[in-house]
Protein backbone atom coordinates (compact mmCIF):
# COMPACT_ATOMS: atom_id res chain seq x y z
CA UNK A 1 0.00 0.00 0.00
CA UNK A 2 2.48 2.65 -1.15
CA UNK A 3 1.16 4.71 -4.22
CA UNK A 4 -1.45 7.15 -3.51
CA UNK A 5 -4.25 8.32 -6.06
CA UNK A 6 -7.11 10.39 -5.95
CA UNK A 7 -6.24 13.33 -3.11
CA UNK A 8 -3.59 10.98 -1.21
CA UNK A 9 -6.00 8.16 -0.23
CA UNK A 10 -4.48 4.91 -0.23
CA UNK A 11 -6.34 1.68 -2.07
CA UNK A 12 -6.73 0.58 1.26
CA UNK A 13 -8.78 3.87 2.73
CA UNK A 14 -11.01 3.25 -0.25
CA UNK A 15 -11.80 -0.15 -0.33
CA UNK A 16 -12.68 0.32 3.32
CA UNK A 17 -15.22 2.78 2.46
CA UNK A 18 -17.18 0.79 0.86
CA UNK A 19 -20.38 -0.42 2.02
CA UNK A 20 -22.00 -3.78 2.90
CA UNK A 21 -24.79 -4.07 -0.14
CA UNK A 22 -27.27 -5.98 2.15
CA UNK A 23 -26.68 -3.54 5.50
CA UNK A 24 -25.67 -0.18 3.90
CA UNK A 25 -24.66 1.27 7.30
CA UNK A 26 -21.92 -1.14 8.00
CA UNK A 27 -18.49 -0.73 5.70
CA UNK A 28 -17.07 -3.99 4.85
CA UNK A 29 -13.96 -3.20 6.79
CA UNK A 30 -16.85 -3.11 9.74
CA UNK A 31 -18.05 -6.28 8.61
CA UNK A 32 -14.54 -7.74 8.63
CA UNK A 33 -14.94 -9.27 5.36
CA UNK A 34 -12.48 -6.98 3.71
CA UNK A 35 -9.05 -9.28 4.96
CA UNK A 36 -6.33 -6.97 2.77
CA UNK A 37 -5.48 -4.68 0.03
CA UNK A 38 -2.40 -4.53 -1.28
CA UNK A 39 -1.21 -1.87 -4.22
CA UNK A 40 1.45 -4.18 -6.56
CA UNK A 41 2.97 -2.51 -9.48
CA UNK A 42 0.32 -4.32 -11.84
CA UNK A 43 -2.83 -2.81 -9.89
CA UNK A 44 -4.52 -3.53 -6.45
CA UNK A 45 -5.79 -6.24 -5.08
CA UNK A 46 -8.16 -6.49 -2.44
CA UNK A 47 -8.53 -9.91 -0.35
CA UNK A 48 -11.89 -10.74 0.98
CA UNK A 49 -14.29 -13.59 2.70
CA UNK A 50 -17.71 -14.07 2.15
CA UNK A 51 -19.82 -14.03 5.79
CA UNK A 52 -20.59 -17.92 4.25
CA UNK A 53 -20.16 -19.71 1.24
CA UNK A 54 -23.20 -19.19 -0.32
CA UNK A 55 -23.42 -15.30 0.15
CA UNK A 56 -25.64 -13.72 -2.62
CA UNK A 57 -24.07 -10.03 -2.14
CA UNK A 58 -20.29 -11.55 -3.26
CA UNK A 59 -20.49 -10.42 -6.76
CA UNK A 60 -22.00 -6.79 -6.20
CA UNK A 61 -19.47 -6.71 -3.45
CA UNK A 62 -17.03 -7.45 -6.18
CA UNK A 63 -18.65 -4.83 -8.46
CA UNK A 64 -18.66 -2.41 -5.79
CA UNK A 65 -14.78 -2.33 -4.76
CA UNK A 66 -14.13 -2.57 -8.30
CA UNK A 67 -15.83 0.37 -9.26
CA UNK A 68 -15.15 2.49 -6.07
CA UNK A 69 -11.15 1.92 -6.49
CA UNK A 70 -11.51 2.25 -10.16
CA UNK A 71 -13.46 5.66 -9.52
CA UNK A 72 -10.38 6.93 -7.38
CA UNK A 73 -8.32 6.37 -10.22
CA UNK A 74 -6.43 3.11 -9.52
CA UNK A 75 -6.63 1.03 -13.35
CA UNK A 76 -6.73 -2.27 -12.82
CA UNK A 77 -8.23 -4.15 -9.76
CA UNK A 78 -8.47 -7.70 -9.11
CA UNK A 79 -10.55 -9.08 -5.99
CA UNK A 80 -9.69 -12.53 -4.76
CA UNK A 81 -12.23 -14.42 -2.21
CA UNK A 82 -10.71 -17.13 0.20
CA UNK A 83 -12.96 -19.22 2.23
CA UNK A 84 -9.84 -20.35 4.85
CA UNK A 85 -9.82 -18.94 7.33
CA UNK A 86 -13.65 -18.77 7.59
CA UNK A 87 -15.41 -15.67 8.47
CA UNK A 88 -16.64 -15.22 12.12
CA UNK A 89 -18.86 -13.00 13.64
CA UNK A 90 -15.89 -12.02 15.65
CA UNK A 91 -14.65 -10.13 12.94
CA UNK A 92 -16.92 -7.42 12.91
CA UNK A 93 -15.27 -4.56 14.45
CA UNK A 94 -16.51 -2.85 17.28
CA UNK A 95 -17.96 -0.04 15.64
CA UNK A 96 -20.07 -2.13 13.36
CA UNK A 97 -20.96 -3.91 16.40
CA UNK A 98 -22.56 -0.04 17.33
CA UNK A 99 -23.36 0.41 14.11
CA UNK A 100 -25.85 -2.60 13.76
CA UNK A 101 -26.92 -1.66 17.35
CA UNK A 102 -27.86 1.74 16.28
CA UNK A 103 -29.59 0.20 13.53
CA UNK A 104 -32.15 -1.97 15.82
CA UNK A 105 -29.87 -5.31 14.92
CA UNK A 106 -28.89 -7.29 17.70
CA UNK A 107 -25.04 -7.42 17.28
CA UNK A 108 -24.17 -10.91 17.96
CA UNK A 109 -22.16 -12.61 20.91
CA UNK A 110 -18.57 -14.39 20.98
CA UNK A 111 -18.95 -17.18 18.20
CA UNK A 112 -19.07 -20.59 19.13
CA UNK A 113 -15.76 -22.54 19.73
CA UNK A 114 -15.42 -25.97 19.04
CA UNK A 115 -12.62 -28.40 18.02
CA UNK A 116 -11.14 -29.34 14.58
CA UNK A 117 -12.84 -32.25 13.00
CA UNK A 118 -15.84 -32.83 12.05
CA UNK A 119 -18.62 -30.11 13.25
CA UNK A 120 -21.00 -32.34 15.53
CA UNK A 121 -24.69 -32.59 14.57
CA UNK A 122 -27.09 -31.35 17.20
CA UNK A 123 -30.90 -31.45 17.14
CA UNK A 124 -33.14 -28.72 18.15
CA UNK A 125 -31.58 -25.32 18.32
CA UNK A 126 -29.16 -24.10 21.34
CA UNK A 127 -31.10 -21.63 23.79
CA UNK A 128 -29.47 -17.93 23.34
CA UNK A 129 -29.65 -14.67 25.50
CA UNK A 130 -29.85 -12.06 23.42
CA UNK A 131 -30.75 -8.88 24.63
CA UNK A 132 -33.22 -6.27 22.61
CA UNK A 133 -31.56 -3.33 20.81
CA UNK A 134 -33.81 -1.03 21.52
CA UNK A 135 -35.01 -1.64 25.27
CA UNK A 136 -32.26 -3.21 26.86
CA UNK A 137 -34.59 -6.50 27.99
CA UNK A 138 -31.82 -9.15 28.80
CA UNK A 139 -34.15 -11.60 26.80
CA UNK A 140 -36.20 -12.23 23.99
CA UNK A 141 -37.89 -15.23 21.95
CA UNK A 142 -36.86 -16.28 18.59
CA UNK A 143 -39.55 -15.99 16.11
CA UNK A 144 -37.92 -17.49 12.75
CA UNK A 145 -34.25 -18.94 12.21
CA UNK A 146 -33.89 -16.74 9.19
CA UNK A 147 -35.13 -13.12 8.57
CA UNK A 148 -33.42 -10.77 5.15
CA UNK A 149 -30.33 -12.99 4.73
CA UNK A 150 -29.39 -16.30 6.52
CA UNK A 151 -27.14 -15.10 8.69
CA UNK A 152 -29.78 -13.01 10.48
CA UNK A 153 -32.78 -14.83 13.19
CA UNK A 154 -36.07 -12.39 14.02
CA UNK A 155 -36.34 -12.21 16.75
CA UNK A 156 -39.35 -10.22 19.18
CA UNK A 157 -39.09 -8.57 22.84
CA UNK A 158 -41.82 -9.61 25.68
CA UNK A 159 -40.96 -6.00 27.03
CA UNK A 160 -41.37 -3.75 24.49
CA UNK A 161 -42.87 -6.13 21.83
CA UNK A 162 -40.70 -4.64 19.08
CA UNK A 163 -39.20 -7.70 16.91
CA UNK A 164 -36.01 -7.39 15.71
CA UNK A 165 -32.95 -9.07 13.78
CA UNK A 166 -29.88 -10.91 15.23
CA UNK A 167 -26.99 -11.38 13.52
CA UNK A 168 -26.13 -14.86 14.67
CA UNK A 169 -23.17 -15.87 16.07
CA UNK A 170 -20.81 -18.01 13.29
Amino acid sequence: MSATVAGARTAADVAARVTDPEMPFLTLADLGILREVAETPDGVVVTITPTYSGCPAMRTIRDDLTAALRGAGYGRVLVRTVLSPAWTTDWITAAGREKLAVAGISPPGDAPRRAGGPVPLTLGRPARVVACPRCGHPETEEIAAFSATACRSLRRCPACREPFEHVKEI
